[in-house]
């Protein structure tokens, strides 16, 4: 007959969460953007323009801006130091193929597949009309709902992972503005929902971006 033979339980170690360290919520950063001006004021359609062309304008103008900032940060931007597309809260985002294939990007990877997705729609003049004349097609704000979900995801990833560089290079406060500029962009026409900016609301909150009340009658009208 085996003895038994009684071992001390090992006990296992409490496991530790390691808070997210958040530089770009530090006040002397939130206080930092490049113009003195209601942004409010900016995003709002002004008198006699189309809508769908002043959508298309601004995506435009997001679009530009991002890929600019984003340049400036994109050497650090690797296969190695951003091995997944990674937001602050955790967040990982993931590309989806034309088939609907869910695939795990770098952050590299990812950025590239967004930027190359917008150009292929600006070059196509059914898209993104150039001539007098043409329309945008119907479904024109479901393509720009998909871009400026895009874009900030790439957004918050510069947040989570490329701060620091851009404090760095003093262009912080250009990407802030860009921020603010594009929440209250979705909030005046209801492009995004509010659940997209969950990832950055804590800065969100800090940067005092809150939809006024006009807003929400031109997001309910539009």
């Amino acid at each position: 007959m085996m003895d038994w033979i009684w071992r001390p339980r090992k006990e296992k170690k409490p496991t530790t969460t390691v808070e997210e360290k958040k530089l770009f919520l530090e006040p002397q950063y939130t206080k930092s953007q490049v113009i003195d001006l209601d942004i409010r004021e900016l995003v709002r359609l002004p008198k006699g323009l189309e809508l769908n062309e002043w959508l298309v304008s601004n995506c435009l103008s997001f679009f530009n801006n991002i890929n600019v900032l984003y340049g400036v940060v994109s050497e650090f931007c690797t296969n190695e130091s951003c091995p997944i597309m990674i937001a602050p809260c955790n967040t990982q985002y993931f590309w989806y193929d034309d088939k609907g294939r869910k695939m795990k990007c770098t952050g590299p990877q990812y950025t590239d597949y967004v930027m190359s997705y917008i150009q292929m729609n600006i070059q196509d003049e059914t898209v993104f009309p150039v001539k007098y004349g043409q329309v945008f097609p119907s479904n024109i704000e479901s393509i720009m709902h998909k871009i400026l979900r895009y874009l900030f995801h790439v957004l918050a990833h510069i947040y989570h992972s490329h701060f620091e560089q851009l404090v760095f290079f003093q262009l912080h406060a250009h990407l802030n503005c860009i921020l603010v500029q594009l929440v209250l962009f979705s909030y005046e026409f209801n492009i995004l929902d509010s659940k997209e900016f969950t990832v950055l609301e804590d800065l969100i909150s800090e940067l005092n971006i809150m939809p006024s009340s006009d807003s929400h009658k031109a997001a309910e009208a539009s």
